[in-house]
């Protein structure tokens, strides 16, 4: 697998971040991301992930 997957309650988050890290607060807010009710299928994350205002940022 090329991506670590983080389970949630509602979508999975399929995070292409394999030896880079990633803050907490960062995978806090995907973590809360991922329990909306209209995320479909999963979310992806970036490398470049990095805390945002609302949702996490990836450039």
């Amino acid at each position: 697998m090329n991506y670590e997957l983080l389970t949630t309650e509602n979508a999975p988050v399929k995070m292409w971040t394999k030896g880079v890290p990633v803050e907490a607060d960062a995978r806090q807010q995907l973590i809360n991301t991922a329990k909306m009710p209209f995320i479909f299928k999963h979310i992806a994350v970036m490398p470049d992930v990095h805390l945002g205002k609302v949702p996490p940022l990836v450039a």
